[in-house]
């Protein structure tokens, strides 16, 4: 598991890779926290969980990353990390740590996750992504 920041002109551009599909929406998970908190270190003190669903794979990882900026904008929540993650079909089940944002000072340059560059791809035994987020 794994993810790079790419060149990009205007917002921040990554790729994330893994080894299972689930693993590479970890990585993204990771890559998307870096971009909203910097390298602030969060405390793991709550547990939460959701589900997301999407018409294919790049809608469900669209859905995904979503998520978390809902969890920052709507219930004060930074996510420290991503404890578990199951994929069937094209729903997805997530259970994350983290600690409430007012307990932090950063600044969120993320908007939202965008559509744009955005794909999905098994190659080689890997899955592989790339997300543009709007910054």
């Amino acid at each position: 598991m794994s993810y790079k920041f790419l060149e990009h002109t205007a917002d921040v551009k990554f790729r994330a890779e893994g080894s299972s599909l689930e693993e590479m929406f970890v990585a993204a998970a990771a890559a998307m926290n870096e971009t909203v908190r910097g390298d602030i270190k969060i405390l793991e003190q709550e547990e939460k969980g959701f589900e997301v669903e999407g018409k294919d794979q790049v809608g469900l990882l669209y859905n995904f990353l979503e998520e978390f900026l809902f969890l920052l904008d709507a219930e004060d929540f930074l996510v420290a990390k991503v404890k578990s993650v199951e994929i069937d079909d094209n729903k997805l089940k997530c259970v994350v740590v983290g600690d409430a944002a007012k307990n932090y000072k950063f600044t969120n340059d993320v908007k939202a996750v965008t559509y744009s560059d955005m794909f999905v791809k098994e190659k080689g035994g890997k899955f592989v992504c790339e997300v543009v987020l709007d910054v």
